[in-house]
């Protein structure tokens, strides 16, 4: 399981890449048209993170309702219990990474949905101003 946990560590971090490079002022960012233009690409393809994260959030409630359960440190030993709490730590983690995961792909959405209309009002600028 460990490796489905690796590649949405990786998508979000490219997620997050692409969203930092699309909000750079365009004076500091010379490939801007093409940045647009492979995220505008991509976007479709990493909206296969939200029925992964959901899958992965199953998988997380399934092993929360299916553990066993220390309910004092009498019924189990200190090993276990370090499981327990470990494993408990590990579905934090892992379901605030899901949470950033989908935010990130919202975030990547709206920014190159702007981006592209911002695109588009400055080429309509362009176009009247020539025209006068």
């Amino acid at each position: 399981m460990a490796l489905e946990w690796v590649v949405l560590s990786y998508v979000a971090a490219a997620e997050a890449t692409m969203v930092l490079l699309l909000t750079l002022p365009p004076t500091l960012n010379p490939l801007r048209k093409g940045v647009i233009s492979v995220t505008r690409n991509l976007l479709k393809p990493f909206l296969s993170v939200v029925p992964f994260c959901l899958f992965l959030l199953l998988d997380i409630y399934w092993k929360y309702e299916t553990r066993p359960s220390c309910k004092s440190s009498v019924s189990c030993t200190p090993s276990e219990l370090m499981r327990h709490q470990k494993s408990a730590i590990k579905s934090q983690r892992n379901g605030l990474l899901i949470a950033a995961a989908l935010m990130l792909y919202w975030m990547l959405f709206a920014v190159t949905r702007l981006a592209v209309q911002e695109e588009q009002l400055s080429e309509r600028v362009v176009r009247l101003q020539n025209q006068d």
